[in-house]
């Protein structure tokens, strides 16, 4: 249980949303879900949050954006990120970490990897 760990969600499709905001608010975390990129750059820059996980291809700032600014602004503040890609995760990770991400997962992912990624990521 991560009780008090508290995880940004951003991604544009509700049906992800729902069932990431579901599966991690039954292991005991404090979810925030945003729709787009600048809903969730603004959230991460106004809240504290451990963990961000970030799909790429969102509304007015895509991922690698969101993360990068996140980074930059938030500096040793900034919270784990985990970049959700449906691109080839093979090529893409290297981006992923360019941008300030900790690691990537490729869509469609099951949810024992990301939960992996979550819990690795947090005891970094």
């Amino acid at each position: 249980m991560e009780s008090g760990k508290r995880i940004l969600i951003a991604d544009d499709d509700p049906d992800i949303i729902d069932l990431l905001e579901t599966y991690f608010k039954r292991a005991g975390f404090n979810v925030t879900a945003k729709v787009n990129g600048k809903d969730a750059l603004q959230a991460a820059e106004t809240e504290k949050f451990d963990l961000v996980l970030l799909d790429v291809m969102m509304p007015y700032i895509d991922g690698y954006h969101v993360a990068s600014e996140i980074s930059s602004r938030l500096g040793s503040e900034a919270p784990k990120i985990i970049i959700m890609t449906s691109r080839d995760v093979a090529s893409e990770k290297g981006i992923a970490l360019l941008s300030g991400a900790t690691d990537a997962v490729q869509k469609p992912f099951s949810l024992d990897e990301l939960d992996a990624k979550v819990k690795a990521a947090l005891e970094q």
